[in-house]
């Protein structure tokens, strides 16, 4: 991860510097302002990757010259195999998008629907706590 976040903070300072260089040369307000939020992107990456490395505390074999490929072998995370909670998501945030040129009364809906399918989404694998009665 080490070679991951200096590639993201080179990044972030590679479009801090074509910014500086394409204002002076006269570019355009939109281009500078999508420049700098790139910049902005690529540090935030980059700095959420330092910061994880830096808590796991230990060398990756992406970091290990002479690793080999069963190096990285194991479980790396729970991913979902099914879910049906983007569709809601999709569907909603849709349907909000569209609230603008529709009306504002639609988007207090979508809104609505946009919170509860995110909810649903984060919460999928939570198990409830079991309450036992006395």
């Amino acid at each position: 991860m080490k070679v991951s976040w200096q590639l993201f903070i080179g990044l972030a300072l590679f479009y801090v510097l074509m910014t500086v260089i394409y204002w002076q040369v006269g570019g355009e307000p939109v281009g500078i302002g999508g420049m700098l939020l790139a910049a902005a992107l690529a540090g935030m990456v980059g700095f959420y990757v330092w910061f994880t490395q830096r808590r796991i505390g230990q060398i990756l074999p992406e970091d290990n010259l002479t690793a080999l490929i069963s190096d990285g072998a194991g479980e790396l995370g729970f991913y979902s195999p099914h879910s049906w909670w983007p569709l809601p998501v999709a569907l909603s945030m849709c349907a909000l998008t569209l609230s603008l040129i529709i009306g504002w009364w639609l988007t207090v809906i979508s809104l609505g629907a946009l919170v509860i399918s995110i909810i649903g989404m984060v919460t999928e694998y939570e198990k409830p706590i079991a309450v036992s009665a006395h």
